[in-house]
């Protein structure tokens, strides 16, 4: 949880400094007071990253300048609202300027009081962003907790500040965006930046276990409950006990489920299948789903009661297209964790980075990421141009022509660019298992791109039976998309 908002009102009247004191406290706002001998000598509490000062009458012969400048040693980013109406603010600096960010009157409404504060706020989080330190609104013990959210842009910023406005408060959280944008990361980050984070993250996704399964694997079961339940079971929700419960693809939960579900989220506990003893559950839930539950709700697919008490707190995840600044690191992420597990090293030019930018990215980051992949495969340890990328991934002309143009004069376009001699042993060596793995892991994924997911007509391409090319791809782990 962030700290409030601390008001540092600095005056020597002791009649303003007691009456506006007095104010402040009715509407329970942060304050303290002081005069400016005990300010100057440091007898109250530095300011913290939320403060602002309030600057009233001084009798003290010292010129507001040389009061600014006491406070920009102290604080470089401290906003300051002048109460006194000093006659010397227009021939400040303007630097100095900058940092007096309002004239208050000490009798000003609450309402102008509140709009000072929040101005304050404001001038604060932008002053921290420009230096490239954490937004205020996201704490230290919460910033270290952000493990996989790459990137630098304004939507993502808006994420992460989510999260740590959210983090410590145990309520419900509900995340949308399209598939691939990474709402599990999301889960994971909420996890471990609350006070639950030394309890168990619990993932369920919802649209991957058959409908007469469901409740047995969120709530668990009794021996004999149904045919093949040859043991009793704990569910979902007693192995999230004490932690978070993650409910990936809610949208997908069958009706009769989302009846059961509202009624363990709003009596905090529940039966195991066959059942008759009452378990009580300490579970925080997070959701997350891609489809649009509002208009499920409409149709009379999704209850609308059971989205009210997941939607306590939303949180939309951007697709990649709508972040194209964040390629370039997401890029170099994914890069640098392939090379930690032996695919060498890989690099883009600036060109197939602008080319990737423009790419619409229909699977988001998982398309981006099973896109460096299988790069990383047929290139490692090498830069990867334009003419690198799958044709359907080059949307800019390549920059350098004249660099592929091979003995018979072909360029660009007239024939596949020419791929690392695979016959040429590296000097340090090769793991020449591991290296065929991933050429046939490579070649596998692109005869089931070319045809749609058609194992069958993969099979084809790749000169196999379906059935290796089936085992294949079980060994390998390999989904048809």
């Amino acid at each position: 949880m962030t700290s409030p908002l601390q008001i540092i009102y600095i005056d020597d009247d002791v009649e303003s400094r007691t009456h506006l004191s007095e104010r402040l406290g009715f509407a329970e706002i942060n304050h303290v007071t002081t005069d400016y001998v005990s300010w100057l000598q440091g007898e109250i509490t530095e300011p913290g990253n939320r403060s602002v000062v309030w600057l009233g009458q001084c009798s003290l012969p010292i010129s507001l300048e040389k009061l600014m400048q006491q406070f920009d040693r102290l604080d470089d980013k401290l906003p300051v609202i002048a109460v006194f109406p000093w006659p010397e603010l227009d021939q400040l600096s303007e630097k100095l300027q900058e940092k007096i960010i309002g004239r208050l009157n000490p009798d000003a409404s609450l309402e102008a009081l509140t709009v000072m504060m929040h101005r304050a706020l404001i001038y604060r989080q932008l002053q921290l962003q420009y230096a490239g330190q954490p937004d205020l609104f996201s704490p230290k013990s919460v910033a270290s907790q952000f493990e996989g959210m790459v990137g630098h842009s304004e939507a993502m910023a808006l994420v992460r500040k989510m999260i740590s406005q959210v983090a410590g408060r145990d309520v419900n959280v509900l995340i949308t965006g399209e598939s691939g944008t990474g709402k599990e990361i999301v889960a994971n980050s909420l996890h471990r930046a609350s006070k639950r984070s030394s309890g168990p993250f619990v993932p369920v996704n919802c649209g991957a276990i058959p409908a007469d399964l469901l409740e047995s694997e969120l709530f668990g079961h009794e021996k004999g409950a149904f045919t093949g339940a040859i043991n009793s079971r704990a569910g979902r929700f007693e192995m999230a006990n004490g932690g978070t419960l993650f409910l990936d693809e809610i949208g997908d939960m069958p009706l009769p489920m989302q009846v059961k579900l509202l009624r363990v989220l709003q009596e905090r506990c529940f039966e195991r299948v066959g059942g008759s003893i009452t378990i009580d559950c300490d579970v925080r839930i997070i959701a997350a789903t891609h489809k649009n539950l509002e208009q499920m709700i409409i149709d009379g697919s999704f209850r609308e009661d059971l989205y009210y008490r997941l939607n306590v707190f939303p949180i939309d995840m951007p697709p990649l297209r709508a972040r194209i600044e964040d390629i370039p690191p997401l890029v170099d992420e994914f890069a640098r964790r392939l090379a930690k597990e032996g695919f060498g090293r890989i690099r883009f030019h600036p060109a197939a980075i602008r080319s990737l930018q423009q790419h619409d990215w229909a699977g988001n980051i998982r398309e981006l990421a099973n896109l460096v992949e299988r790069l990383a495969i047929l290139y490692p340890d090498a830069v990867v141009g334009v003419s690198e990328l799958p044709p359907k991934f080059r949307h800019i002309a390549e920059p350098e022509p004249e660099i592929y143009i091979g003995r018979a004069g072909a360029a660009p376009g007239e024939h596949e660019p020419a791929t690392p001699n695979l016959l040429e042993l590296p000097e340090q060596g090769i793991d020449l298992k591991l290296h065929i793995e991933n050429i046939e892991q490579a070649l596998i994924s692109q005869a089931l791109e070319q045809t749609a997911g058609v194992v069958a007509r993969a099979a084809e391409l790749l000169q196999i039976r379906r059935t290796t090319l089936v085992e294949k791809m079980r060994k390998y782990g390999i989904q048809r998309k």
